[in-house]
């Protein structure tokens, strides 16, 4: 027999080992679940692209919500999905009084009133444009995109927003938001800065669920390229002395490299996208009998909290939490 001293085996021998050892855990806590909502009522229609994921309207996903806070998932985020008819260049609906997204974040948070409510804090799904921004001759004007997104900000606020995420990628937006939230009186409102938000290709069925792809050109003068890295430092630094309260990567799997290098560098809690694109691969493998959909769901959604990420915004939280409650 060889004289090993060091047998890294005796600490995988059994599960209750194994279990004692295990350097990284993934708990329900650490995951935002990312839901949809539409206009009309009586609906609950099944996002071809994502399996298991569906858009609601206001009566119905109040329903999921019992299923979804009873599972024991404790912070949702909440996209809409507005017709045509209600988009234009500055995204009015957005903010103006009585609209479905508004409505909607007011209702959940007096009936699930515990629970942690997140928004999105973009012109996309309301501008006739598809784009994060204001837009003049074929060009994203930055300055102009932050009034707009200010009066969103603080109108999701009074709606009862716990945290808001904008997505936009726009310079300045997180100092500006931070002002013009607390000049409100709006100074326990989180922000979930979309730090380091690439330009991915895996964001493709997400635009199917909002029907806000752009409707000319691309985000590659607002969203990063997916080739860099040291980008990152610069934006997460600027978000940090602006007064994010968590810095997100966007998406996760392709960017774990990113999600180590901000944990490392901040003392901040990271969050991680784990995007539809990543949700509909395992999803359509699964189902194609090509791998194991729940080891993989778990394995990936293991490896981003490995990375360094506190939060996962994830359209597996749910099957999560019925894993984990047996």
């Amino acid at each position: 027999m060889l004289n090993l001293p060091r047998r890294p085996r005796r600490n995988r021998r059994t599960a209750a080992i194994r279990e004692l050892t295990q350097e990284t855990t993934l708990s329900v806590s650490n995951l935002i679940y990312p839901m949809f909502i539409l206009e009309g009522t009586g609906l609950r229609s099944e996002i071809k692209s994502m399996p298991g994921i569906h858009r609601f309207s206001l009566d119905t996903l109040l329903e999921e919500l019992k299923e979804v806070t009873d599972l024991g998932i404790r912070s949702i985020c909440l996209f809409p999905n507005y017709p045509e008819d209600k988009k234009d260049k500055t995204a009015t609906e957005s903010y103006r009084e009585g609209t479905l997204y508004l409505k909607a974040l007011s209702e959940i948070k007096n009936k699930y009133p515990d629970l942690t409510l997140m928004t999105d804090v973009a012109m996309d799904p309301y501008s006739s444009d598809g784009h994060d921004g204001y837009v003049e001759n074929g060009e994203i004007i930055n300055d102009t995109t932050l009034e707009i997104l200010g009066k969103m900000a603080v109108a999701q606020a009074k709606a009862g927003a716990d945290i808001l995420g904008p997505s936009d990628m726009m310079d300045g937006r997180v100092g500006y938001l931070r002002a013009l939230l607390d000049d409100e009186g709006h100074t326990n409102v989180g922000i979930m800065a979309y730090t380091a938000k690439y330009a991915s290709a895996f964001y493709g069925p997400f635009r199917d669920a909002l029907d806000s792809a752009p409707r000319f050109g691309d985000k590659k003068t607002y969203q990063m390229s997916p080739a860099n890295a040291r980008e990152a430092l610069v934006e997460a630094q600027l978000d940090w002395e602006e007064g994010a309260d968590f810095l997100m990567v966007k998406p996760a799997l392709s960017y774990l490299d990113i999600i180590k290098l901000l944990d490392d560098s901040f003392d901040i809690p990271i969050a991680a996208y784990n995007v539809s694109g990543e949700y509909a691969m395992i999803k359509a493998a699964a189902q194609n009998g090509w791998i194991e959909g729940e080891r993989a769901m778990l394995e990936v959604l293991t490896s981003i909290r490995r990375a360094g990420a506190k939060a996962i915004l994830t359209y597996f939280a749910k099957e999560v939490a019925q894993v984990q409650n047996g």
